[in-house]
């Protein structure tokens, strides 16, 4: 499917970019939600971000209405209600779409790299969250019921070089 830094996104800004600018940083990329049980899950990534972004790590945000509708606003709407809520800093791009015919190319990488429980290709649920190391190789998948506190460690491992 080739390599996840030329795959095309779009900022929260509605700048085309592509994610060769984190080339050699540890990412977390994760689909997000405003109105999401899971939602209190931004306190935790931003924490992550600020302990660990001077050592490599960022964390990318992509909000996604498919799931109960839980992402409904514009792509303003979003960055005032994370940054005001949330203090969000880290990275937020345009809203996606993960599952589907419409699925952002970004998300049928991470998903091919690193399929659910049983093999399953599909994201269940809003706050699913992908670990990729320096090299761009998708390491690990963490449910939206996995805290942001709990990746932690294996962030540390990444950053320290410990495979």
């Amino acid at each position: 499917m080739g390599d996840l830094y030329t795959i095309e996104v779009e900022t929260i800004e509605g700048e085309r970019t592509n994610l060769s600018e984190y080339k050699g940083k540890v990412l977390i990329i994760v689909n997000v939600a405003s109105k999401c049980g899971f939602t209190p899950q931004y306190d935790g990534l931003e924490e992550l971000y600020r302990k660990f972004s001077q050592n490599g790590l960022v964390v990318l945000g992509f909000p996604c209405n498919q799931f109960g509708q839980q992402e409904p606003g514009s792509e303003q709407e979003i960055k005032e209600f994370c940054r005001l809520n949330y203090g969000v800093t880290f990275p937020m791009f345009a809203k996606v779409e993960v599952n589907g015919g419409n699925a952002h190319p970004l998300f049928e990488y991470l998903k091919s790299e690193r399929p659910g429980l049983l093999g399953s290709r599909r994201i269940k649920w809003n706050f699913t969250k992908f670990l990729v190391d320096q090299a761009g190789m998708v390491v690990a998948r963490f449910a939206p019921n996995t805290p942001p506190s709990e990746i932690g460690k294996e962030v540390e491992r990444l950053l320290a070089g410990q495979d």
